[in-house]
């Protein structure tokens, strides 16, 4: 016994080595948390190419707002130099019409990316209410609104955009319903998943048992929690709808004269395409990088907020 108490007094610290120790995971452990959403900056904020997105979003933006205001010359004004290549006094050129490009393409910019954002808009709104109320309600009521959902998908989209845009005439706010009808369908689809897997979740059955009606479920806790597909959704639609706008203006379905939109300028720089060139490249490379940054930044959110996708 007392040779057993010797060994051990004669023991130290610096006689034994830590084996296995994960120094790395007991400081990330030791760290103070960090909320949801700070979480998902940081990993958004790493993402090179959803940034990349989000500055040539801002700049196009940016562009959209000022260029025009800023502009000696306005998005009609005939400045007598009739298909002028580019040069130090007129960025981008000048049209048949004795037009500045530079203008014409910001001016675009502000009604391609107002048609795609509110149509984007549109369909969150209805798309939200859709899915959310089939999704919590289930059973008959469920069953009957998402058959009017795949009756509204089995036709096919762009068809009924131009069967709408030919019957109430071309123009700005026709264009908006027209891409309106049915584009809602995903968002509800989606959000209806979403919905399906978080009501039998413990706190919403506790909200119920306290007696919370359908609406304080649906504002307070179902589309918060789907806030993050809600967002990937909605910044992937908002692309979608500037092409197809853009589609539908190249094929003069669009906004009429005066007004252009990148789909309308397209569609006349195609018809100089061997003699003006620029009119052509300016309004499709803006209809490019928007649609890329648009995409890229759907992307970044998309792998912010799922955990699965997280590494």
């Amino acid at each position: 016994m007392m040779q057993t108490e010797q060994k051990t007094e004669n023991l130290s610290p610096d006689m034994f080595n830590v084996v296995g120790g994960r120094f790395d995971e007991s400081d990330k452990l030791a760290k103070k948390q960090v909320s949801f959403w700070k979480e998902v900056f940081y990993r958004f904020s790493h993402n090179k190419l959803a940034l990349v997105g989000m500055i040539l979003l801002i700049l196009i933006g940016g562009m959209a707002i000022f260029a025009p205001m800023v502009s000696q010359y306005s998005y009609e004004q005939n400045v007598g130099l009739y298909n002028t290549a580019p040069s130090a006094t007129h960025w981008f050129g000048t049209d048949d019409l004795a037009r500045d490009v530079f203008v014409r393409v910001w001016e675009g910019a502000r009604i391609s990316l107002f048609i795609g954002l509110t149509a984007a808009v549109i369909d969150l709104i209805i798309g939200v209410l859709w899915g959310s109320i089939a999704g919590l309600a289930g059973g008959r009521v469920d069953n009957i609104m998402m058959r009017i959902a795949d009756v509204l998908t089995a036709i096919p989209y762009l068809l009924v955009v131009i069967i709408l845009l030919v019957v109430m005439e071309p123009g700005l706010f026709p264009m908006i319903i027209a891409l309106s009808i049915t584009g809602w369908v995903n968002m509800a689809r989606i959000v209806r998943g979403e919905v399906l897997s978080i009501k039998n979740q413990e706190y919403v059955l506790a909200a119920r048992t306290l007696g919370a009606n359908k609406w304080h479920l649906i504002k307070r806790h179902l589309i918060p929690n789907a806030l993050g597909a809600i967002l990937v959704t909605m910044t992937l639609t908002i692309p979608s709808a500037i092409f197809t706008e853009s589609f539908l203006s190249y094929l003069g379905l669009g906004v009429q004269a005066p007004m252009a939109s990148w789909g309308t300028m397209a569609s006349e720089g195609f018809k100089a395409m061997l003699s003006a060139p620029w009119r052509l490249f300016f309004p499709a490379l803006f209809i490019s990088l928007t649609i890329f940054a648009f995409n890229a930044v759907g992307d970044g959110l998309r792998d912010a907020l799922d955990p699965k996708l997280r590494k």
